[in-house]
């Protein structure tokens, strides 16, 4: 039995199936009759039974016809369900976009972004993994996600690196603090406090040491933490103060801290999007960078400190 079919050959036959007549499926398909008489009997040829009983006034599917007939509805089905979604993908309706991003902008940044992306696009499949800076890097350099949102403090070699939004640094302390009598702080103003840091992994801890030596100070470190509400819980219990960017701020207002910018130097985070220019976007990821650039012209102010490029 030769099963070398078209799925031509399977439309034309269930169309025949269907309409219980020679007529009136080429009718339907606007063929000839004879041409549809032909494909059935070539179809019954390669298959080596009969698909369907002739008789002067009927048409009736035999049982092998019938049965045949059930696994081509499905083979068709599946190839036209197949088609729709891959038109879909080449529009970017459809498909699978994966972002990697850090803790705070996947909270603060990305919702807005994500929220108009779904609304647009449904039936794209959307997922975000959080991690540290080198975490969401690697992900991009190796392929995993197709985007990463993230903190760039310096070129980035061999990415496509896109600046999107900057928050600047700022000390947070507990309303009780003598800094809630200023309006402004320099970093060397923070040489005689305990200092509340981040992990020597986190992209805020970097960014603060390099801070603080350009004022020349070493402020004393007595506890570390990767995780912004345990430093935050930390100064509220008046263990010291920390440094923290404008963005995580919305992150922290369980603690009743406050919060002043901080210059000499005025210390900015450069957020953007990176991809590796060598992996082609597909037009959903496409899609989701231009939602990317509507949310920044057309979003609220993201948070305390924080601007949208």
């Amino acid at each position: 039995m030769s099963m070398d079919l078209t799925l031509q050959q399977l439309r034309l036959v269930l169309a025949v199936h269907d309409a219980g007549s020679f007529t009136l499926a080429a009718d339907q398909l606007h063929l000839a009759q004879s041409s549809m008489s032909r494909t059935v009997r070539e179809v019954e040829r390669k298959l080596g039974i009969t698909l369907f009983e002739r008789t002067t006034r009927n048409l009736v599917t035999t049982p092998e016809g019938a049965e045949f007939c059930r696994v081509a509805r499905r083979m068709v089905e599946a190839f036209d369900a197949g088609i729709n979604h891959f038109e879909g993908f080449l529009a970017g309706s459809r498909g699978r976009v994966r972002i990697a991003a850090l803790p705070s902008l996947a909270a603060i940044l990305l919702p807005p972004v994500v929220s108009a992306y779904r609304t647009a696009h449904p039936e794209v499949e959307l997922s975000i993994e959080d991690g540290m800076s080198d975490e969401v890097l690697h992900r991009v350099r190796t392929g995993v996600v197709d985007l990463a949102v993230t903190v760039v403090p310096e070129p980035l070699p061999g990415l496509h690196v896109r600046p999107i939004a900057a928050d600047r640094f700022c000390c947070v302390f507990p309303p009780s603090h003598r800094f809630s009598e200023t309006r402004r702080l320099d970093w060397a103003e923070l040489a005689d406090q305990p200092h509340i840091a981040f992990e020597r992994t986190s992209s805020i801890r970097q960014h603060a040491e390099r801070a603080f030596a350009t004022a020349k100070v070493r402020p004393e470190v007595v506890l570390e933490s990767r995780n912004i509400t345990t430093v935050a819980g930390l100064v509220a219990a008046g263990l010291g103060v920390a440094v923290m960017p404008g963005l995580v701020l919305p992150l922290i207002g369980f603690a009743g801290l406050e919060h002043r910018a901080l210059g000499n130097p005025e210390i900015r985070r450069h957020i953007a999007v990176v991809r590796d220019p060598h992996r082609p976007l597909a037009a959903a990821t496409e899609a989701f960078m231009a939602a990317i650039g509507q949310t920044q012209r057309g979003a609220d102010p993201l948070a305390p400190e924080t601007t949208w490029l």
